[in-house]
């Protein structure tokens, strides 16, 4: 009987790889496959597991993150203990279960990321196709960007603030970045549907020094964010982690869709927010084409100070702290992260790695031409 079970695990196990193999390999060759599986299955996951993991308050995914990283880590130690015989069946049994986790973190990565990196753009879904292919010349660059920069100094001069001159929000943020998504859902099908609450995450500190606003994470399908960053921040990284739970993997898409659901939204301060999150993408993208010429760069429309103080990622009070209580310095955080990071987005067919989070320049330039916005 023990033996009859053992095969029955080897058979199971075989064909769980072998659907990781097969799905991999449909994917990478199918885009129709792709986005079936994004409008059909995707949004059972979210709908089921993700509503589950969504009643608990604290990231899952953190402790997942965690899990994870103490297995690996105990992987070469019990390699070591197969050399002794009294301990040996017990590594035996760990590289068994080791084993078992790595074919479940494969499928999952598949299902809910892998899959998702081979659909269709937001562009090819939503957009007329003449837009989608089109170029656009520095003039239409500057306009936008010109524009972008005037909406945020306006809204800057309205906000809320404390006696420190940081804005103040007391509404429910969370429900409000829900609602900013469902909102947009009627307009664009795929972000119609439930979305659970963003989560802070419980190691912000850490994720301060890797720069990173928010984390979508497969395993539990949580949209997580940082929440010692500025508060400007907390609008646009909400929207962005919740279009990730909507199929939209690519980090220019989830700017760009984080960016309409602000600037779409009844609430101000998401409003101001929306078009923060994106200024900085518009401002240097104009200054290389314009070859870094600072003359030409003053001509066009002036950033506040008052905007700048606001477009911050962590306040020097909050890095101080960080940087005081932190292990490892985060110059080093950092440099890891991106490494990383760059190399999971290429490894997933984004050839450009982390310069893909730029090119929401370009679905800025083809949404505001798609709403006649150079017809003005």
């Amino acid at each position: 009987m023990k033996k009859f079970f053992c095969k029955k695990r080897v058979w199971v196990y075989i064909i769980l790889v072998g659907l990781v193999l097969v799905l991999n390999v449909v994917a990478w060759n199918s885009t129709a496959f792709c986005d079936f599986y994004i409008k059909n299955i995707f949004p059972i996951w979210v709908n089921t597991y993700g509503r589950v993991t969504g009643i608990i308050p604290v990231s899952i995914g953190e402790y997942m993150l965690v899990a994870g990283v103490v297995c690996v880590g105990l992987f070469p130690v019990a390699l070591l203990m197969c050399l002794f015989g009294r301990i040996r069946r017990y590594a035996v049994g760990y590289l068994r279960f080791f084993a078992w986790v790595l074919v479940s973190v494969c499928l999952v990565m598949t299902l809910n990321c892998t899959i998702l990196y081979h659909a269709s753009t937001f562009s090819e879904q939503y957009l007329p196709r003449e837009i989608a292919e089109r170029e656009y010349t520095l003039e239409q660059l500057i306009a936008v960007r010109n524009h972008v920069v005037d909406r945020c100094n306006a809204y800057s001069q309205v906000m809320e603030r404390d006696e420190n001159g940081d804005i103040l929000y007391d509404g429910d943020m969370k429900a409000e970045a829900i609602k900013a998504m469902q909102n947009l859902g009627k307009t664009y099908e795929q972000l119609e549907g439930y979305y659970p609450r963003p989560k802070p995450l419980a190691a912000s500190d850490f994720f301060s020094q890797q720069y990173m606003t928010g984390y979508y994470f497969p395993f539990s399908m949580e949209a997580n964010y940082n929440d010692v960053m500025y508060i400007m921040n907390f609008p646009a990284t909400m929207c962005h982690e919740l279009a990730h739970l909507r199929g939209y993997i690519f980090e220019d898409e989830a700017n760009f869709i984080g960016f309409l659901a602000c600037i779409s939204s009844e609430d101000v301060v998401f409003q101001y927010a929306g078009y923060l999150s994106v200024l900085n993408y518009l401002d240097n993208d104009f200054y290389k084409a314009i070859g870094r010429d600072t003359e030409k760069y003053l001509a066009q429309e002036r950033i506040l100070t008052q905007v700048s103080v606001d477009n911050v990622y962590v306040t020097q009070d909050e890095w101080d702290r960080i940087n005081a209580k932190a292990v490892i310095d985060t110059e080093t955080v950092d440099e890891v992260s991106d490494t990383f990071t760059d190399t999971t987005l290429k490894v997933n067919g984004v050839a450009d790695g982390m310069l893909s989070y730029n090119r929401v320049v370009r679905l800025l330039l083809q949404w505001y031409d798609s709403q006649g916005f150079f017809e003005e």
